[in-house]
């Protein structure tokens, strides 16, 4: 006999299994990006960060052959990994925010996801590692300059703070905004994730403006960083609570 409050009730139970399964899943993603930012910083220790506009080609293929780990760190390598983490945090985000927010919240994520995507699909570390070990296996001079001229049109292209990296650095730190002025206004996450949020991405952003269209008083430039970045740190610390909370119900 057909039960319909049955097949009801059975349906909503599954819902909220898969709804907690997805803060869960959102809440890791966010402690993985406070470890990744931890790993950047011990991995910079090794050599510190340098502004990509006074590198040559010929300048990375050195620092690849110093040191790989260094190399793919310094053109986002760890940016890569971070974005794509951040997928399953952003879509978690819409969640949570849909009811509330649905256009906004919506238009926050498709600019996520446009950024990560612009931004992974442009990156240079993979194939600047690439044409690191050829260069390194170059034999005559003529294939040295073929090289580096090659590498010249990657980084130009795909290198952090210059102009092709810059829609998808743009973008996501938007979407991090975005998000954070509908927590403020949303009921399901506290002020304090909020404030950090909407500090840290939008110092980040500043930073990002200026480093791709201003390269000046670089370590200046850095500081602003720094605190965008202790800022989102606590953004994450806090997003991260919350959802492994929900997930708990």
């Amino acid at each position: 006999m057909y039960q319909p409050n049955t097949n009801r009730t059975k349906a909503a139970a599954v819902a909220d299994l898969n709804l907690r399964g997805l803060y869960r899943l959102g809440g890791i993603a966010a402690l993985l990006s406070i470890m990744l930012v931890l790993a950047d910083t011990i991995i910079s220790f090794g050599g510190g960060d340098v502004n990509p506009e006074a590198l040559t080609a010929i300048d990375w293929y050195t620092m690849f052959e110093g040191s790989r780990l260094m190399g793919l760190r310094m053109l986002g390598l760890i940016n890569v990994i971070s974005l794509t983490i951040g997928i399953p945090l952003y879509f978690c985000l819409y969640v949570t925010h849909r009811k509330e927010w649905e256009i906004f919240a919506s238009l926050a994520l498709i600019l996520y996801l446009v950024g990560a995507a612009v931004y992974i699909s442009n990156n240079a570390a993979v194939p600047m590692y690439v044409l690191s070990n050829k260069y390194a296996l170059a034999v005559t001079n003529a294939q040295q300059a073929l090289l580096a001229a090659a590498g010249e049109a990657i980084v130009a292209k795909g290198a952090d703070f210059t102009p092709g990296s810059f829609v998808g650095f743009f973008f996501t730190e938007i979407a991090g905004i975005a998000f954070s002025c509908i927590m403020l206004r949303g009921s399901v996450f506290g002020k304090a994730a909020a404030y950090s949020g909407i500090l840290g991405f939008l110092l980040l952003t500043i930073f990002t403006v200026w480093l791709t269209f201003f390269p000046v008083l670089f370590e200046a430039a850095m500081v602003v960083a720094m605190i965008g970045g202790v800022s989102t740190m606590i953004w994450n610390v806090l997003v991260a609570r919350r959802l492994l909370n929900l997930a708990l119900g």
